[in-house]
């Protein structure tokens, strides 16, 4: 029902005669008494109110809209309308929460508190307009690849010789993970370093997330993403480069470690996807084992709900987060809190404004399911141990939730260039330490530049 129908449909309204309204309710022995009047008059209210609800409900809020890609590298702005910003402020102000559960603690998920109190700070205190700025300081770009426009940052170095790194992000993350770490790599003398350790940095947003666009195809798992991420980089014309990633990140650099397109030199990965574990030595699996494998465990008994959820059902989930931003923020908060490297609380590793960012991100791009629909893709078939040939580099942050001990890395990898383990850090190395992510990239690449000239 359209609004400019109310008056002319309300069929309570037109049910209650002229003469019955303008009456006195005390001097008319005729009229109703008030009492009929007051249910009257609600229920009058009652069905204005529903009819005005139904004329508005279908009404969406204005959304940004992603120009359209060609084979062309085209320069690309950040701008969210000002009314879809509004739209968020007026859900959160308005959500329906669940009881607070009979627990005080995360074992649940994430504490009633704590959820009112950081969807409060993205209510009343939260900026977008500061990260959408951030972005907008930084050279972005999308450009068509197999079918589909892809999103990305591309940052090179003042100095000569800079070596080529592509960085990929994972679930929950985005390309915000990556921010604090494109000066470290881009201009290292500025933060301690030697112009000899400069990289030129390439931070592509995985399709469905952020400003990528969505598959309208089944497909896009992590084998196809690891070739357009080739494809990308021939076209920003690097002959020769290194890849990076973490999580879904990992997944795809390790896949690019597999198809070995031309012009990757080698990888770098700050998850070392080996699982399953390799095959016990003839003594066994030792004490650093069998603590990996209790890791694995915990993940398979009491850490994988969602990835069983978005691995099977992503647009069923889709419907809820799409809808409520208290929901969205929730189902990425509690894996904030999880997979970090902190004391009890997410803020300890990455800071409420970031996680906002992040959240703010997957919220107005509309990216829940399309994001979570690389589960179903890829999570059960192509993220698991694979053998490579190509030089790899893995960094352990022994804040993660898995941390393998290098005797697997030595019997997946056969050309194992550099192992290092870092005490702080968790699964969002980048975010969480950026200092330490960037040097452990410099120092993983070491051995590699003099071979490439670098």
């Amino acid at each position: 029902m359209r609004a400019g129908n109310i008056g002319s449909s309300c069929v309570v309204c037109n049910s209650v005669q002229k003469d019955e309204i303008v009456k006195d309710p005390i001097t008319s022995p005729s009229a109703p008494d008030r009492r009929s009047l007051l249910v009257g008059s609600l229920g009058i209210g009652a069905a204005l109110a529903s009819r005005m609800v139904m004329a508005t409900s279908t009404k969406q809020p204005a959304t940004f809209s992603l120009p359209a890609a060609t084979d062309i590298v085209a320069p690309f702005r950040v701008f969210v309308p000002e009314s879809q910003l509004t739209d968020l402020r007026h859900r959160l102000t308005h959500v329906r929460w669940p009881d607070a559960g009979t627990t005080a603690d995360w074992t649940q998920g994430v504490p009633l508190v704590k959820a009112q109190a950081l969807v409060a700070q993205w209510r009343d205190r939260y900026d977008w307009r500061k990260v959408e700025t951030r972005l907008n300081s930084l050279p972005q770009f999308r450009t068509r690849i197999d079918g589909i426009g892809i999103y990305f940052i591309h940052v090179r170095s003042k100095h000569a010789n800079a070596l080529p790194v592509l960085l990929t992000h994972g679930w929950p993350g985005s390309v915000l993970e990556f921010l604090d770490v494109i000066g470290p790599l881009t201009d290292p003398t500025a933060y301690g370093g030697r112009p000899e350790d400069a990289f030129d940095v390439v931070i592509p947003s995985l399709p469905g997330y952020g400003f990528s666009d969505k598959p309208t195809e089944a497909g896009w798992g992590l084998p196809r993403i690891a070739k357009a991420w080739g494809v990308l980089m021939k076209r920003l014309g690097y002959e020769r480069y290194v890849a990076q990633g973490g999580d879904w990140g990992a997944g795809v650099t390790t896949w690019l470690g597999k198809q070995q397109p031309q012009g990757l030199a080698a990888i770098h990965l700050n998850l070392a996807i080996l699982f399953p574990p390799p095959p016990a030595g003839p003594s066994g699996y030792g004490p650093e084992e069998m603590a990996a494998i209790a890791q694995l465990t915990k993940y398979s008994t009491d850490g994988n709900g969602y990835a069983s959820i978005q691995g099977t059902r992503p647009q069923t989930l889709g419907y809820a987060l799409a809808d409520s931003p208290a929901g969205q923020a929730m189902w990425m908060y509690e894996k904030f809190q999880a997979w970090s490297d902190n004391h009890g609380d997410p803020s300890d590793a990455i800071s409420v404004e970031k996680m906002l960012d992040d959240i703010s991100l997957y919220w107005l791009s509309d990216t829940a399911a399309s994001s979570a629909r690389l589960y179903h893709e890829s999570f059960a078939k192509d993220f698991a141990r694979t053998e490579l040939s190509l030089p790899v580099a893995v960094s352990i942050f022994k804040g993660d939730q898995f941390t393998p001990p290098k005797v697997w890395g030595d019997r997946t990898y056969s050309n194992l260039i550099y192992w290092g383990e870092v005490a702080h850090g968790g699964h969002f190395a980048a975010w969480e330490q950026p200092a330490l992510f960037a040097d452990e990239l410099r120092k993983a690449f070491t051995s590699l530049r003099s071979s490439l000239g670098t």
